[in-house]
């Protein structure tokens, strides 16, 4: 699809469910079982933006794999003491979380449980897409919306350095914090064939439909799934 189109959502008959429906409870991840799809130095290689990305739904192991690979539990003691996770953050606040918009609805990944967490029964995908990019929206089946918590970040398990507590040092901190997280979700894509995309969203249209606490901040999306070809 050229960039600057735009086309309807189609249902794809043949698609596979992926969630189950709207209003259900907590959807339980299977076991994430990676495999050797791609070598590292592949994965590097094949690592690039598409925007062209096909409705095609995501089976549910495949989007299990993927939110553990950004970041998902890989130890079950890390630092201080609490389970560590695939991606670095400031003092291990962990205080990023991912909101995985679909077209069922928005849910909160559980990485401790592996699990995911009804948040909004609506298809809040077109609001993650910025409002100066929308000629390039997608018809991508997952939208990973990053928030930060800055109250995690003042409260921190680990090591509590004074600049946890400056609201322009927070900003360096969750930023950087977002982005290894993403960089792990480009390179899982690039090593299962998905298309993938990071960019800006509606951050105040999420805020309020999220219902999100005054510490929690809407910072970027990332579209991924199939590309469209």
């Amino acid at each position: 699809m050229p960039q600057g189109s735009h086309r309807s959502r189609r249902r794809s008959a043949s698609a596979p469910e992926s969630v189950p429906p709207r209003g259900s409870a907590p959807i339980e991840l299977p076991v994430p079982r990676l495999g050797a799809r791609a070598t590292l130095r592949d994965a590097l290689q094949r690592r690039r933006t598409t925007r062209e990305i096909g409705e095609r739904k995501l089976p549910l192991p495949l989007l299990s794999n993927l939110l553990w690979a950004a970041c998902g539990v890989n130890r079950r003691r890390g630092p201080f003491g609490h389970p560590g996770l695939t991606a670095a953050s400031a003092s291990d606040s962990q205080e990023i979380d991912l909101y995985v918009a679909l077209e069922e609805g928005v849910y909160r990944f559980d990485p401790r449980r592996h699990r995911l967490l009804p948040v909004v029964a609506k298809d809040l995908r077109s609001l993650a897409i910025g409002r100066g990019q929308r000629e390039m929206a997608t018809d991508a089946p997952v939208q990973i919306v990053y928030v930060a918590d800055v109250h995690r970040l003042t409260h921190t398990a680990g090591f509590e350095e004074p600049g946890l507590h400056d609201a322009e040092i927070q900003k360096s901190y969750y930023y950087v914090d977002t982005g290894l997280i993403a960089g792990n979700v480009y390179l899982f894509a690039a090593a299962h064939g998905l298309a993938c995309w990071f960019h800006n969203c509606d951050r105040v249209a999420l805020t309020a439909k999220l219902d999100l606490r005054a510490e929690r901040r809407v910072l970027f999306a990332q579209s991924v799934g199939y590309p469209d070809r």
